[in-house]
C-alpha cells in the first residue's frame, strides 16, 4: 500500500490552490469586482423578498400579529428592515452592472443615494402592489373549485408565489434597478417551476392553474383576467441577429395575450402575435399566428380504439 504523507498532501492542495487563482481559469465567466464594492447576495435578496410578502400578506410569510394597535409596528419594523436591505442590493446591482471606466469615488456616492431613493420610492408603491396581488388572489380563488379559503390560496398556491416575486421584480424593473429583478424571478423559478420574466407586462386579476413548467417571456404583454393553466409557454418563435450573426436584444419577441383569455395545459404560443380578447386555446396546441377575439382553438377530436390482445394503433 503508498504511504502518502501529509508533505505529499499539503503540496497537492498549494498546487490545486494555485491553479485555481489562475484569473485565466474564471475571468471570462467571473465578474471583476472593485475593491469595496458590494456584489449581490441571494441570501439577502431571499430575505428582502419573504419580508416583502410579509408586508404584502401579513402573517402569511413571518410572524405579524393582525391586531390593530401592533399591526403598525410591524409594518414599521419591516419597512425599515426591507430599506436597508433594498438600497443595498440594489447599490449592489448598479455597482455589478455600472461601466467599469471613468469609476470614482463621487461616483459611488451618487449610487448610494440613487439606491437608497430608488428603495423608498419601491416601498412607496408597496400599497398599490398589495392591491393588485389580492386581485391575483381572487383570481386563484374563484377560479378553482378546489380553494376553500383566499388564504389557502395565498399558503399553498405556488403561483401566488411566482407572481408576488414577478410583481416585486417588474416593480424595480420600472424604477430601472439592474440585475436584482431577475435575481428575484429566477428565485421564485427555482421554487415553484413557474418562469415569469419581470419585463413581462401583466395585468390585474392573473393566475396560473398548478403552475409547473410556465414561461412567460421577457416581453410578453398580459392583459386583465388572464388565466394559463401548467405547461403554458409564452415564447419567442425565433431571434433577429445583427450582422455579426448575434440575437438583437430587446426587440418585442413574445406574444400579447389581451382581456379575459383562458389557455390550457401545455399550450405553446410563439412569437409577437395578438392573441384576442375573450379568446379560449385549448391544451397541447401549438400557436404561431394572431387569433382574433373570441376565438377558440382546440385539437383535432381524439380517436378512440378498442385495445384487445396486444393490438394497437
Amino acid at each position: 500500500m503508498t504511504t502518502i504523507s501529509d508533505k505529499n498532501i499539503s503540496e497537492m492542495l498549494r498546487n490545486a490552490v494555485e491553479g485555481l487563482s489562475v484569473t485565466a481559469s474564471y475571468g471570462s465567466v467571473c465578474h471583476e469586482n472593485r475593491a469595496g464594492e458590494p456584489l449581490p447576495s441571494g441570501e439577502k435578496i431571499s430575505a428582502l423578498v419573504n419580508k416583502v410578502r410579509e408586508i404584502l400578506f401579513p402573517g402569511y410569510f413571518g410572524n405579524t400579529t393582525l391586531d390593530p394597535i401592533a399591526i403598525k409596528y410591524y409594518m414599521g419594523v419591516y419597512v425599515d428592515e426591507v430599506f436597508d436591505l433594498l438600497s443595498d442590493q440594489i447599490l449592489a446591482g448598479m455597482c455589478f452592472s455600472c461601466d467599469r471606466k471613468g469609476h470614482n469615488q463621487q461616483m459611488m456616492l451618487d449610487h448610494t443615494q440613487m439606491a437608497r431613493l430608488k428603495a423608498a420610492e419601491f416601498i412607496g408603491s408597496l400599497p398599490e402592489l398589495r392591491r393588485v396581488l389580492a386581485t391575483d388572489v381572487d383570481a386563484a380563488f374563484y377560479g378553482d373549485p378546489a380553494a376553500m379559503g383566499k388564504g389557502e390560496v395565498i399558503f399553498c398556491y405556488p403561483a401566488i408565489r411566482a407572481i408576488s416575486s414577478y410583481r416585486i421584480g417588474h416593480r424595480l424593473v420600472e424604477l430601472n434597478v439592474p440585475l436584482i429583478p431577475r435575481i428575484i424571478t429566477e428565485m421564485a423559478h427555482s421554487e415553484t417551476g413557474i418562469d415569469i420574466h419581470p419585463n413581462a407586462q401583466i395585468g390585474h386579476h392573473f393566475t396560473i392553474d398548478h403552475g409547473t413548467g410556465t414561461v412567460i417571456g421577457a416581453t410578453c404583454i398580459i392583459g386583465n383576467n388572464v388565466k394559463l393553466y401548467q405547461g403554458v409557454t409564452l415564447g419567442a418563435k425565433s431571434f433577429p441577429l445583427d450582422e455579426n450573426g448575434n440575437p438583437i436584444k430587446g426587440v418585442p419577441r413574445h406574444p400579447i395575450i389581451e382581456d379575459d383569455v383562458i389557455i390550457y395545459a401545455q399550450a405553446t404560443i410563439l412569437g409577437r402575435i395578438t392573441v384576442g380578447k375573450g379568446s379560449v386555446v385549448g391544451g397541447n396546441v401549438w400557436v404561431t399566428n394572431d387569433l382574433p377575439p373570441n376565438s377558440k382553438v382546440v385539437q383535432f377530436k381524439a380517436r378512440s380504439l378498442n385495445f384487445s390482445d396486444g393490438a394497437g394503433i
